[in-house]
């Protein structure tokens, strides 16, 4: 008899996953509850210089922005750039987005330093209606037109950021909560009064 008990109980469980995966509903709530644990500051950025650190910069390459216009990577030569690849079926790239979003509206008016969020879904609509969705503001562009060797990564999401002088100065894989005391400290000494 208790294993009839048993058997319901995972029935019911796998149930419920199946429904949240069908739906589409499991890439939300599992980026939402990854989202939360790094708001508590347990997972965060380490600003150790690792992999592709130090490796000089490929400009190469174009991306789609919002309207459908083509933007040259080149422009943005000489200026700080936080570099993030990501995408909507990615809960840990979800989950980092807030925390990003409120790193980039204490930067934005910054000069010298620009945010490049790099969407990689088949379709930029899906990309483009989330971070309107949840009112976000940084700049989002897709990688349409590929990715060029220094973006290239093993996972995503990936962060990048890349000095003036076009040298990786910092470079991770995984999710992380990005604002931070300490890694905003790292961004402003970047930048030259």
């Amino acid at each position: 008899m208790n294993w009839k008990k048993e058997f319901k109980s995972w029935g019911l469980i796998l149930s419920i996953f199946a429904f949240l995966y069908f739906t589409g509903l499991i890439t939300p709530i599992m980026g939402g509850i990854q989202s939360a644990l790094l708001s508590t500051g347990l997972i965060k950025p380490k600003i150790v210089l690792e992999n592709k650190t130090f490796e000089t910069f490929n400009y190469a390459g174009h991306f789609t922005d919002i309207n459908g216009e083509v933007f040259e990577l080149k422009q943005l030569e000489g200026k700080i750039i936080f570099i993030n690849i990501w995408a909507t079926w990615c809960p840990p790239c979800r989950a980092e987005m807030p925390h990003i979003a409120s790193l980039y509206e204490k930067f934005k008016d910054e000069k010298g330093i620009d945010f490049m969020m790099i969407a990689t879904d088949k379709d930029f609509e899906k990309s483009k209606m989330l971070v309107k969705d949840k009112g976000w503001d940084f700049p989002i562009y897709h990688a349409s037109h590929g990715l060029n060797s220094s973006l290239q990564s093993q996972s995503i999401p990936t962060t990048f950021v890349v000095d003036e002088k076009g040298q990786i100065l910092f470079y991770q894989e995984g999710m992380s909560n990005f604002d931070t005391q300490e890694f905003r400290l790292f961004l402003k000494s970047l930048i030259k009064v």
